[in-house]
């Protein structure tokens, strides 16, 4: 059974940083293609990093936000910088077994990010 188990969230200061971490158990990690969503309250989800071969962003956080991952530890990692308000909500790990970056068929639950202005 896949696991996502996402960790690493909370309040920080606009401007500031915090690095989510992912673990992944119960899939051979390497095979999949991993990524980031997010969905802020009265919003719908939406993309924002994933990490095939290459990695790949949302314009509203290129520059700002870095996705990579530990093959060693089952784990990815979304390091986010220079935060703004507009990038609270809830961070979801998304995991894609055919590693194309864009059939997310397994999710973690999400850790929330809040960024006060």
């Amino acid at each position: 059974q896949v696991q996502l188990v996402e960790s690493g969230g909370g309040l920080v200061q606009a401007g500031g940083s915090l690095r989510l971490s992912c673990a992944a158990s119960g899939l051979t990690f390497s095979r999949y293609a991993m990524g980031w969503f997010r969905q802020a309250p009265g919003k719908e989800r939406e993309f924002v990093a994933a990490i095939t071969w290459i990695t790949s962003y949302a314009d509203s956080v290129k520059g700002r936000f870095t996705i990579s991952r530990d093959n060693a530890k089952n784990t990815v990692y979304l390091q986010m910088n220079s935060l703004k308000p507009e990038d609270t909500a809830v961070y979801y790990c998304v995991a894609d077994s055919q590693f194309s970056g864009r059939n997310w068929n397994y999710w973690g639950q999400g850790t929330q990010v809040t960024v006060s202005s």
